[in-house]
């Protein structure tokens, strides 16, 4: 058990299913009492009466008022879960883009800001964040959501450094391939570079609660992202030809 957790006050979005529901079930396990949010009132409903967690329906950019209510005034961990996998070009009609830009990044800056007045007084909160090994590397055939995760990760990066002296924990969860409906949506640029190591959402959940315990801010559920990060920033144009490779491939394959 993560001690921290216990009687914790959390908060999960896009918890209708996937990593979010994944992540609200191991909260509710630890001890933790448990707003799950989504758009989608019936699985918000199906996973919270499962977890004895509480149903909060509606855009995660706007349910920090509510959800605190409903732990009765004091949210101690928050996971800008919810998320879109845009794929496409630069060629991407401008709605996809800003979907991306409002859900992937915007939806995280107004929940700290609405969040962090209370954390600073208190000297405390944890800010978790679903980026993806994206936002650390990037994605063939989905610039929007590569662009996009990059920023996600890029906000959570500088929470971090900015307020940790102050008591907020941050921790950027990237992960590469997920057995989720979002991974189904890929096509065939997720089958080629996704689906070969993908893992289950409660491996996720597993590497955040690691992550937890060992006061980490980059949570790596599969680690080798740490080898293709450490090699991205040693060598660019290296990592850069090979992922050209990949897209090279992933053309002959559409």
């Amino acid at each position: 058990m993560v001690e921290a957790m216990q009687g914790a006050g959390v908060v999960v979005t896009g918890a209708g299913g996937g990593i979010g529901a994944a992540l609200a079930r191991r909260f509710a396990a630890e001890g933790a009492r448990v707003v799950v949010n989504d758009l989608d009132a019936a699985k918000v409903k199906a996973v919270a009466d499962e977890i004895g967690g509480i149903a909060v329906v509606g855009d995660a950019s706007a349910i920090v008022a509510e959800a605190r209510d409903a732990l009765d005034g004091t949210v101690d961990v928050y996971c800008a879960n919810a998320g879109v996998a845009s794929g496409g070009s630069e060629a991407a009609d401008e709605s996809v883009w800003a979907l991306a830009w409002d859900v992937n990044v915007m939806a995280h800056v107004r929940a700290a800001h609405a969040l962090l007045p209370d954390w600073l007084e208190r000297g405390g909160g944890r800010f978790v964040s679903t980026v993806s090994a994206a936002g650390l590397l990037t994605m063939i055939g989905a610039a929007p959501y590569s662009v996009t995760k990059h920023g996600a990760y890029a906000f959570a990066e500088w929470l971090s450094l900015t307020y940790r002296h102050r008591g907020v924990k941050v921790h950027a969860i990237c992960p590469q391939g997920v057995r989720t409906d979002m991974l189904e949506a890929t096509g065939s640029a997720g089958d080629l570079v996704l689906q070969p190591t993908a893992i289950e959402p409660e491996a996720v959940a597993d590497a955040l609660m690691k992550g937890i315990e060992e006061d980490r801010f980059l949570v790596l559920p599969h680690p080798e992202v740490a080898g293709y990060y450490q090699a991205r920033a040693a060598d660019p144009d290296r990592w850069m030809t090979n992922m050209n490779h990949l897209q090279q491939k992933w053309e002959t394959v559409e």
